[in-house]
């Protein structure tokens, strides 16, 4: 989404390896996932990937986000975990809704950017 004017990379503070309940969402809505890795913020700073714009989506992430140098703005608009929310469902169904409660949600989002 927004590919024609937005330059976008996904990091977290600990990488933490594919998960096969994001792939199956992600794909339920054309988006194949499978070949992205988890990557941390600092392999990309490392990198020499600077940033305008930094938006943290998680609390945790909020918490522990380091300093950038120069004028990075640093906005935080909070989702649920879906691995966290899914962690004590039932059964398999109950998992993924919340997996692609939180996919929407930040869909969403992403379109008033």
């Amino acid at each position: 989404m927004k590919g024609d004017t937005i330059d976008a990379y996904s990091a977290g503070i600990v990488a933490h390896g594919q998960n096969p309940s994001a792939i199956k969402v992600m794909a339920e809505d054309g988006v194949d996932i499978t070949t992205q890795q988890s990557k941390t913020l600092r392999s990309l700073l490392d990198a020499g990937v600077s940033f305008d714009i930094v938006y943290t989506v998680c609390g945790h992430a909020d918490d522990n986000c380091p300093v950038f140098p120069g004028k990075t703005k640093i906005v935080h608009h909070g989702f649920d975990d879906p691995p966290k929310l899914a962690k004590n469902a039932k059964t398999e169904e109950e998992a993924l809704s919340h997996y692609r409660r939180v996919r929407d949600e930040i869909r969403t989002w992403i379109e008033t950017l």
